[in-house]
């Protein structure tokens, strides 16, 4: 499974899951929070590390930035898009 397909698991346990959304929340809190999200994931089963998460975001975002106004420089940029880490947090606030 690629790593938006763990991320999507992860994301609906931690919905149904209070104790787990609550420890996903928590990294918040840590010096590296995307370092200490990694590490709980890695300790859940869910073999994501900080390069796939920024390499997910990246790509994500370079397709979606493909497909909108041609994909062409003058596409605007599109803040926090590209962060899958602070867009997990928020969809479980």
């Amino acid at each position: 499974m690629d790593t938006m397909g763990l991320l999507d698991e992860l994301q609906n346990k931690a919905r149904r899951d209070a104790a787990l959304r609550e420890a996903l929340l928590l990294t918040r809190e840590e010096k590296n929070p995307v370092d200490a999200f990694c590490r709980k994931c890695q300790e859940l089963g869910y073999p994501i590390y900080v390069m796939d998460l920024i390499q997910a975001g990246e790509e994500f975002y370079g397709t979606m930035r493909r497909s909108t106004n041609g994909g062409g420089e003058n596409s605007p940029k599109l803040s926090g898009e590209d962060d899958f880490y602070e867009l997990f947090m928020a969809s479980l606030m």
